[in-house]
């Protein structure tokens, strides 16, 4: 009966601690418009943390838009985009207990101690925006939240493979 118990409380844990290292995707866009109008575009802004993952951030985003037909211009385009990108640390806290002891007590379990550790998970976040030159309105926005490593190659393809998961919810073009 402990083994069983134990294997569900590890499973539980696992599957909680996917979610938090898994990329977190998410889309909206104005239904109301046709993309079909849009063909060119011109960057606004991108803001990171520094110019590399600048260019890296244009880079995968020019690549992803040029696969859905939209071509780059320098000035002028039909819609403009902006992307920022942030990291912070995220806290997550690990519970674990090393036995039940004889049973259940008054105030819960028996002889049992419980061994809490703190571990701080880096998190990188992008936010991307895609307006209608003319009238400024936004009609599309992509954000992807993903952890991130120690080494800047793994971040880099990373980066390239959350935004073409981000733009495979890009609305098609009417």
């Amino acid at each position: 009966m402990k083994k069983v118990y134990w294997l569900s409380l590890f499973g539980l844990l696992l599957f909680g601690s996917l979610r938090v290292f898994g990329a977190q995707i998410s889309t909206d866009y104005d239904h109301s418009i046709n993309f079909s109008q849009y063909k060119t575009y011109s960057w606004l802004k991108v803001q990171a943390g520094d110019s590399l993952w600048e260019d890296r951030i244009k880079q995968d985003i020019d690549a992803q838009l040029a696969a859905k037909g939209w071509t780059r211009v320098d000035t002028n385009g039909s819609a403009t985009i902006a992307a920022f990108q942030s990291t912070h640390d995220q806290q997550t806290l690990d519970t674990f207990y090393d036995g039940f002891g004889g049973g259940w007590r008054w105030r819960g379990f028996g002889d049992s101690m419980a061994t809490t550790t703190t571990e701080i998970t880096k998190v990188g976040t992008l936010v991307v925006d895609i307006f209608d030159a003319q009238t400024q309105k936004l009609i599309w926005r992509g954000k992807q939240s993903d952890a991130l490593s120690s080494n800047p190659e793994k971040n880099a393809e990373k980066l390239a493979k959350d935004i073409g998961s981000l733009f495979k919810h890009f609305p098609q073009s009417h």
